[in-house]
């Protein structure tokens, strides 16, 4: 790691490694992305990344969202219930690594250059920046583990990088001001007997850097200094604005792909989940087997009664998408206490998904 006053300009430096150097040997360019939808900023993303040639960092924010790793199960890591009765997006990013909570109060930041070799997992170069800048506001921040910023042992920034075409994207998202309450609702997924194959978040003690700071700035004053910032301190970067293709090759990707249930929820490994309730007419326990996103099979068990079979009920879910709509769909017109005496509906779906 460099000594000198302002990391930024020590990446270029004969005193930097050469893994310092690499991130600034081509003139950058700043795009900032005042956009807050979370399915056109990871579209964005995946836009610059793949179809763009040259040197970026991109500084944006998202309204409230869930973002999840490329390789971990939506099911796993989400309270689904509580992100559906409160409108809460979820989406799948191209990056590995755990899911995170995006809000407003959130300042992510975006690196995407060419891959050289030792740029994968080399977090301490892609963090130094920030890290730096924190350092002029009075913030002590440091590297910890794998890729975590940490203040005083409290995480307040996750990164995480994918690699396209010999190209890396490194992206970390920042917790300025960030409400911490929706953060630990929505990532904390019911306590079930879930079984799966995909890559689970961890969860550690959060932050927000406001809370360390003598005088705290508004959100908007922070991401405006970060950006001026990388400005000052990167020799010969230029802002660039988005133009009309850009914005409509992201807006199609966000149609195609980031807004999509295949992509956020079909993508998602194979899972088996068990979840039992008690109700005043007995305890029922739904067993269920999902392939894709869809139920390949249901199993209902329990010391209810019913008058019919309950397997007719049981193939009335098989073969459906394990989401909300997709399930009344299902089970529009089918009076479910034929088969479990006392359920309604409304009762057996937060059983099921």
């Amino acid at each position: 790691m460099c000594e000198s006053r302002d990391i930024c300009s020590c990446l270029v430096s004969d005193s930097c490694t050469n893994a310092e150097k690499r991130i600034k040997k081509q003139k950058m360019r700043l795009i900032i992305n005042d956009s807050t939808s979370p399915y056109f900023n990871l579209a964005l993303e995946e836009h610059v990344l793949e179809e763009m040639d040259g040197e970026f960092i991109m500084l944006w924010r998202s309204s409230p969202s869930v973002i999840i790793g490329a390789n971990q199960n939506t099911a796993e890591e989400i309270d689904a219930e509580y992100v559906r009765k409160n409108g809460i997006p979820v989406i799948r990013r191209q990056s590995g690594g755990g899911a995170v909570f995006h809000d407003l109060g959130n300042v992510n930041f975006t690196i995407i250059r060419g891959m050289k070799g030792g740029d994968f997992s080399n977090y301490a170069l892609f963090t130094a920046p920030v890290i730096e800048f924190l350092a002029a506001l009075g913030v002590r921040a440091e590297l910890s583990g794998r890729n975590d910023l940490v203040i005083d042992g409290a995480k307040f920034c996750g990164n995480a990088q994918a690699v396209r075409r010999g190209r890396i994207m490194h992206h970390g998202c920042i917790l300025y001001s960030a409400d911490l309450t929706p953060l630990g609702r929505a990532l904390r997924p019911p306590d079930d007997k879930l079984e799966s194959h995909s890559v689970k978040s961890v969860r550690k003690r959060v932050t927000n850097i406001a809370s360390h700071m003598a005088d705290p700035i508004p959100v908007e004053e922070f991401f405006s200094r970060l950006s001026l910032f990388f400005m000052d301190h990167i020799g010969g970067m230029t802002l660039y604005a988005l133009t009309r293709e850009d914005i409509a090759a992201t807006e199609r990707l966000v149609r195609e792909k980031y807004s999509t249930w295949e992509w956020n929820f079909g993508m998602s490994p194979p899972y088996n989940v068990k979840r039992r309730k008690r109700y005043e007419f007995g305890t029922v326990e739904a067993v269920l087997f999902v392939e894709g996103g869809v139920i390949s099979d249901v199993r209902l068990f329990g010391d209810f009664f019913g008058l019919r079979d309950k397997s007719e009920l049981e193939n009335r879910m098989k073969n459906v998408r394990c989401d909300r709509p997709s399930l009344e769909a299902a089970l529009s017109g089918t009076d479910v206490g034929d088969y479990i005496k006392g359920m309604t509906a409304e009762d057996l779906l937060p059983l099921i998904c």
